[in-house]
């Protein structure tokens, strides 16, 4: 099969499409996927850079990739919730795992997967997974009550704009973060009450919002949250200085086929709105991967085979 390999750590020059193995017949609690689409993310930029090196199951010549939505082929003798012919969507803690989606056909446990939404084409569907899981746990950290006022910051990326859509379902009153003015009408659209516009801390009107979700690299707009609120931030590398009795936490995203399944629901229902930016072919990864880190993607990049 064909599958985008990264045959050194380094730049996006080191992604190539090659014929490597299938995989193997499903284990027992496992299913066969055919690939409709993986996104590319920043955790796939970290991973082809070697920041991740000491931590994942793999070393390069390797296959990227923790989305996937695609096709059930196979599955395993005692997988009984998915049959041949599913659609599916799944996140694969690559780093855990040692699973990349890059690839034409993907073997994962079929516990962590779940049925894709209808609603949208399924290589689209492949934006959920990752950014959804990440928005929903770390909501779920922040434990906010309903009318509580909730800034997120980087509110139009992926997390982000997700996080702003599963807040406002809360019941919480969102306040977003957009370094362009020209993104605060995509964050109004998404459900935000309120955008800020630029560097959280040059925001006027002082300290207000009970909790802070913060998806952008942003310490500084702890500012902007009331003395003993909350803040939750899934950025480890850039993670806020506690002050004034405001607790601070780093919310790291793991699988989980249920919640996937309620997301996915949620989609169905017209409640979740996914985004993609653009399509590449496997032989345009590099592609993908220059156009993500120059930043500004508006929603998500997608590899279809």
């Amino acid at each position: 099969m064909r599958a985008v390999v990264l045959d050194a750590y380094g730049g996006p020059e080191h992604l190539a499409v090659a014929d490597v193995a299938e995989p193997a017949a499903p284990q027992a609690d496992a299913v066969l996927i055919r690939v409709a689409a993986a996104a590319v993310n920043p955790v796939d930029l970290q991973t082809r850079a070697g920041l991740h090196a000491g931590h994942s199951l793999l070393q390069p010549p390797m296959i990227l990739g923790w989305d996937v939505a695609g096709s059930v082929v196979a599955v395993g003798d005692d997988v009984t919730a998915v049959a041949v012919g599913d659609r599916v969507v799944a996140m694969s803690a690559q780093m855990a795992t040692g699973r990349g989606t890059y690839a034409e056909t993907v073997a994962l446990p079929a516990g962590i997967t779940a049925p894709a939404p209808t609603s949208v084409p399924l290589a689209a569907a492949a934006g959920l997974p990752l950014a959804g899981l990440t928005a929903h746990q770390a909501l779920d950290a922040l434990n906010l009550p309903p009318q509580a006022t909730v800034l997120v910051t980087g509110a139009v990326g992926s997390v982000g704009g997700l996080a702003v859509q599963l807040a406002r379902l809360r019941g919480l009153r969102v306040v977003a973060q957009v370094r362009r003015t020209a993104d605060a009408e995509e964050a109004l659209a998404l459900g935000a009450h309120e955008v800020v516009v630029g560097a959280p801390e040059q925001a006027t009107g002082g300290p207000g919002a009970d909790g802070l979700l913060e998806t952008a690299g942003l310490p500084r707009a702890i500012g902007l949250v009331r003395d003993g609120g909350r803040v939750v931030s899934i950025v480890p590398t850039r993670r806020p200085v506690e002050e004034r009795s405001i607790t601070v936490t780093v919310s790291h995203v793991e699988q989980d086929g249920e919640r996937l399944a309620e997301l996915s629901a949620l989609v169905d229902r017209g409640a979740l709105r996914l985004r993609t930016a653009k399509e590449y072919g496997f032989d345009e990864a590099a592609q993908a991967h220059h156009a993500l880190a120059e930043g500004g993607t508006r929603g998500k990049l997608l590899l279809v085979p």
